[in-house]
């Protein structure tokens, strides 16, 4: 007994919806790659003015994919609206999967290396972004990058 020309229709219609689904799913799949993952939350502005850290960053191994960022903040104080911001000099990215923001140095806001010094200066960015793997915090007068990732203090450490 032979199979009826409807039932040849029903199974490829199956597989032609089993291709579909697949195809679908490995499109999803490859959207979730870290780089894209993070390009969907960083926001990344295409235009990078040139810099002297920018030789600095791509010397140590990182990309430099994207220019200054303004972050607006906005605060409620008693009803009151109060405003700031934050600034990103670059986005830079090593290996693909790792992602960076940028901070430079400022000869007027010169960072404190000890942990309430990075707590108040950088921890607002690692809070903002916290799919990011850290902050490079170039320093501009003595050629050198600081890589600074956020970690857990388990309250054991005296």
């Amino acid at each position: 007994m032979g199979v009826a020309s409807s039932d040849k229709a029903v199974v490829a219609l199956i597989g032609l919806a089993a291709a579909i689904f697949i195809i679908y799913r490995m499109y999803v799949w490859l959207q979730g790659s870290p780089r894209s993952f993070m390009k969907d939350r960083v926001p990344i502005n295409k235009i990078i003015q040139p810099h002297p850290a920018i030789e600095l960053l791509e010397d140590a191994g990182y990309e430099v994919i994207g220019g200054k960022l303004k972050i607006p903040l906005s605060f409620q104080v008693n009803g009151a609206a109060m405003y700031s911001r934050l600034f990103i000099d670059y986005v830079a990215s090593k290996e693909e999967e790792h992602f960076y923001l940028v901070i430079l140095s400022r000869p007027r806001k010169s960072l404190e290396f000890t942990g309430s010094g990075l707590r108040d200066t950088l921890l607002p960015y690692l809070l903002i972004y916290p799919e990011c793997s850290g902050v490079l915090y170039v320093d501009t007068v003595n050629p050198a990058i600081h890589v600074v990732k956020l970690g857990k203090d388990d309250g054991e450490s005296n």
